[in-house]
């Protein structure tokens, strides 16, 4: 009988909103009549208190406004008015620097829904996790993750640096002379380790990767510095074994100039080069500047640098042109070589036409090279009036004929 009464219930239900389901249980019931409540309510998981509450609907011919299944004030009551509190409470322990202690308990750890349910449980509040998802949905609450919106210090002269350099950029490109932006990619361990993004790959075969991360000391790290050509819409990327650092960068500007630049500029005097203002090529970096003078009478063409105020990196060009294409080409594929470093980097191409070239840089690039005074006073540095010590130029020795 009460395996019967369970399938009816369960075909039912579907169609059945919750007064609809409590009267059905109710009329099974009474057709029972004596043990009937108790079998029902075992048989389709009703409470008795339910099912007595419906035979007292069927017996008075309760009838209710269409849209509702309970009588108004009927019902078990919401906590937060069975508990007064409870949502300054919660709200207390999720902004505790806002809007509450600072010394609270969750202060410092996860504000996951169990510790929160836990906190409010040891004020005396009965509630469980669930609810307190519910309530803080209800307050406007969402799960959401970190977002990269915060540059530091705001410096004033920022916009006035950004109009300097797009002022720059365009009289060179006037006058037909390149315009590089360039900086250092995050360096890359080598190894089967899991590379962000998805690839297309037979159902259910995802390629296999170690679960830890610790670097392969035998295979070591890429480090990839590129040089972004703005007005050609094309990239070159020196991959280095070594260290990132100032000589590395300009080596890597060497390169690019022999294989790309000069064959592209063939008349230029002039080169202009645009930087983040810290790292291998920092505003503040001696050597930086003492092997761009090396470059420049190398090259004989002056190389005039315009670096980002602090905190804006974002805004070089060669971050959202040429590595977020790259990052792109290489997504869900594991790193295991230089080799294939190199591969990836030069086949990333793009529906605008970027092209891309690569190449090993397996020459060494110690740290804490020394630049004394005589050697930064030989450097032919010639200031921008407007925040020389992130514009200048340097100068070579003698002009290229």
């Amino acid at each position: 009988m009460e395996a019967a009464i369970r399938q009816r219930f369960l075909e039912l239900r579907p169609a059945l909103n919750e007064r609809g389901r409590r009267l059905w249980a109710a009329s099974e019931a009474k057709a029972l009549r004596y043990g009937g409540i108790t079998l029902v309510a075992r048989a389709t998981g009703l409470s008795r208190r339910a099912i007595h509450a419906a035979l007292n609907e069927l017996h008075a011919g309760t009838t209710l406004p269409p849209g509702r299944v309970r009588r108004a004030g009927a019902g078990r009551k919401p906590l937060t008015a069975a508990q007064p509190g409870l949502l300054a409470a919660l709200e207390a322990l999720v902004e505790p620097t806002a809007r509450g202690d600072p010394d609270s308990p969750l202060r410092w750890t996860c504000k996951g829904v169990r510790r929160l349910a836990a906190a409010l449980r040891g004020q005396g509040f009965r509630i469980g996790r669930q609810t307190v998802a519910a309530l803080l949905r209800e307050l406007g609450y969402s799960l959401q993750a970190n977002r990269k919106t915060r540059e530091g210090s705001r410096h004033p002269d920022r916009d006035a640096q950004f109009e300097y350099i797009a002022a720059r950029v365009r009289r060179s490109q006037r006058r037909g002379q390149p315009v590089i932006s360039v900086d250092t990619k995050k360096k890359e361990r080598l190894g089967d380790f899991k590379n962000g993004g998805r690839e297309w790959r037979a159902k259910g075969k995802p390629e296999e990767v170690r679960v830890h991360d610790f670097m392969d000391k035998r295979l070591g790290k890429a480090i990839p510095y590129g040089v972004y050509d703005l007005a050609a819409n094309a990239g070159w990327v020196s991959v280095g074994i070594d260290h990132d650092t100032a000589a590395f960068a300009v080596e890597t500007i060497r390169r690019w100039w022999r294989h790309m630049g000069q064959p592209l500029y063939p008349r230029a005097t002039a080169l202009l080069i645009t930087a983040d203002g810290g790292g291998s090529n920092s505003f503040r970096n001696r050597l930086w500047k003492v092997t761009l003078q090396r470059l420049a009478d190398e090259l004989g063409v002056a190389i005039s640098v315009c670096h980002f105020p602090p905190g804006t990196s974002k805004w070089n060009k060669i971050e959202h042109r040429l590595f977020s294409q790259i990052a792109v080409n290489w997504r869900g594929r594991p790193l295991t070589s230089l080799e294939v470093v190199v591969q990836l980097i030069g086949d990333t191409r793009t529906e605008t036409g970027l092209q891309v070239r690569a190449e090993l840089d397996v020459n060494c690039y110690p740290t804490g090279t020394k630049v004394t005074d005589e050697e930064l006073a030989a450097v032919k540095l010639r200031r921008a009036k407007f925040h020389g010590e992130w514009n200048y130029t340097v100068c070579p020795a003698r002009r290229r004929r």
